[in-house]
């Protein structure tokens, strides 16, 4: 089994071992920050050129932008220009490096959609401590056999060469994210003629997995992290709240949810917020396990590596976080959202799919996910119905976050092919910056008592 972690390390292709085994050897995590980055991704770039060396990424504000805690990103990469548009007239020529999404949103909308491809730029980082904690979980970080959990890593990603489609699953589901964080994020689901009204929800985590005191996954209890998500507007839907418990290893306890509704002043025990329940202010439009790409637990499915490909996919989207772009410029009718402020760049890309598991159900019968190699981060996925048909296409437009630094999203939409709508969520333009520096944030208030004086109003 060693073996096959080796020749994954080498590779960095084929099909994974589904079995378990304990860390890699110390020449194979010597790698790390060597011929592989401390995350371990390819350092190099591609023969072509087109994928640059990675350098380090963006482990602090750039030098070309005035930044201070607080402020929003500026573009650290505004002076870059298109180099070309893909639309459904040239998609042909592009064809090798476009995966199933952008194949199938260029078909269903060849009159409005394109994709604009700049320069790819490597920023992803974390901070140099972390990549230190990086290389120990490399050593020690065991799987389960059923994939349903993990032992011995703690803070990042838990499985830098990973031997397992689902380790590679941990490591997107637990990337980094900072300690405890606050922040506001934007809802919309247009209408097909582009009405649309916007839920705003304050949301919050505190991360137990990456404590900095943490040093055994043992020491977590099973809990990954703590999450409140608090719909603040409208009014109609304002004060509902949502208290989630993550686990960790699901064999030994499974996910534990719980509602405040200001209808009924009660808190109530929500199994139902997992799998395919449909995603809260998602107007029916998504599933609760697809929010940020895929979260919650893997059980329903078989998970199958397909290999690495180079593709188009959202990165560096600074220009579409910032304050002066208003909702109504990337709502609009017609279908999806407007291109015209999204960015796109050839990365590597891990890709692999998912199949309902005999003897389960889920709404997706299968899934493909395209994973950005720099960030284990998963930035488009397609799911498709019982019957085979491709049905919605979600997509995560990823920035780095250079003040902490961290790579996360910066808005995301899933677009149904059947209803001919979409949904945006975790829009940013016009809310207050997030906080990943959240000290204030308690233990005690993650409970169920708490939530409901949240919720009160």
């Amino acid at each position: 089994m060693v073996t096959t972690k080796i020749l994954f390390a080498v590779a960095l292709t084929g099909l994974l071992s589904s079995a378990a085994f304990a860390g890699v050897p110390p020449e194979v995590a010597d790698r790390l920050g060597n011929d592989l980055t401390p995350l371990g991704s390819q350092k190099s770039g591609n023969k072509e050129g087109t994928i640059p060396e990675w350098t380090g990424g963006l482990s602090s504000p750039p030098a070309n932008v005035t930044y201070k805690t607080g402020d929003r990103h500026p573009d650290p990469y505004a002076d870059d220009k298109i180099l070309f548009t893909i639309t459904a007239a040239n998609m042909a020529q592009y064809e090798k490096n476009l995966g199933v999404l952008p194949v199938a949103m260029l078909k269903a909308y060849p009159e409005t959609y394109k994709m604009n491809v700049y320069p790819t730029r490597r920023s992803c980082a974390q901070p140099s401590a972390i990549y230190e904690v990086i290389k120990t979980n490399a050593l020690n970080s065991v799987g389960a056999m059923d994939g349903a959990g993990f032992t011995g890593a703690v803070r990042s990603t838990a499985f830098p060469i990973p031997g397992t489609t689902q380790e590679m699953m941990w490591n997107h589901t637990l990337k980094f994210r900072n300690y405890k964080f606050t922040r506001q994020l934007v809802f919309a689901a247009p209408t097909r003629t582009g009405d649309f009204t916007t839920y705003v929800d304050q949301n919050e985590g505190y991360v137990r997995y990456s404590d900095p005191a943490a040093t055994t996954t043992e020491e977590l209890n099973n809990t990954s992290f703590y999450y409140i998500s608090n719909t603040v507007a409208p009014a109609r839907s304002a004060g509902n709240v949502v208290l989630i418990h993550e686990t960790i290893n699901v064999s030994q306890g499974a996910r534990k949810a719980w509602v405040y509704s200001p209808g009924t002043r009660r808190v109530r025990r929500a199994p139902n917020i997992a799998y395919d329940n449909p995603l809260t202010n998602s107007d029916g439009l998504d599933t609760t396990d697809n929010f940020g790409g895929f979260n919650g637990s893997t059980d329903r499915y078989d998970w199958t590596y397909i290999g690495r490909q180079e593709v188009y996919m959202p990165n560096n989207n600074y220009r579409f976080a910032q304050r002066d772009l208003q909702y109504k410029d990337i709502l609009i009718p017609g279908g999806h959202m407007n291109q015209d402020y999204t960015r796109y760049e050839l990365q590597r890309a891990h890709v692999f799919e998912a199949n309902v598991r005999p003897g389960t159900r889920h709404l997706y019968q299968r899934r493909q996910f395209w994973m950005e190699e720099d960030s284990w981060f998963i930035l488009q996925n397609t799911a498709y119905d019982a019957r085979g048909g491709l049905w919605r296409l979600h997509e995560q437009f990823a920035m780095t976050y250079y003040e902490v630094p961290v790579c996360d999203r910066v808005g995301a939409t899933t677009n149904d092919l059947n209803a001919r709508r979409y949904l945006a969520g975790s829009l940013v333009n016009q809310e207050a910056q997030i906080s990943w520096n959240a000290d204030e944030l308690q233990e005690d208030r993650y409970t169920p008592d708490a939530i409901r004086r949240l919720g009160v109003r």
